[in-house]
């Protein structure tokens, strides 16, 4: 059993800077990945950054890197996703998700069965 659940969404001016948390519940003897996706209205769920499945390895979205960290921390059950030099493309609903994977397509939504509710993030220009 997983659960998910986001918060550290909210409105924040252009050039701001943002930390999403990830709390997160696993009872399984699987290992999955962590990842974040976003989605803005009328727009695909998009990649924004994962853990692999051991943890070891972090993968982004080259349109993102730079900007977006991912870390995790294991004593806290937590992720986080450290925004910077935010832009109003960046709007979206940003969602937490945990899936098996393969590492070819850890980018893929479709791979992740497990969601958090969403938290809003607003740039304002």
């Amino acid at each position: 059993q997983v659960q998910l659940v986001e918060s550290g969404g909210g409105l924040v001016q252009a050039g701001g800077s943002l930390r999403l948390s990830c709390a997160y519940s696993i009872r399984s003897s699987n290992t999955y990945a962590m990842a974040w996706f976003r989605q803005a209205p009328g727009k695909e769920r998009e990649f924004v950054a994962a853990f692999s499945r051991t943890g070891g390895y972090k993968y982004y979205a080259d349109s993102l890197k730079g900007r977006f960290s991912i870390s995790r921390e294991s004593a806290r059950n937590t992720m986080y996703l450290q925004m910077d030099d935010l832009a109003p493309e960046d709007t979206a609903v940003y969602y937490c998700a945990a899936g098996t994977p393969i590492q070819s397509a850890i980018r893929d939504y479709r791979m992740y069965s497990n969601w958090g509710q969403g938290t809003q993030v607003t740039v304002s220009s």
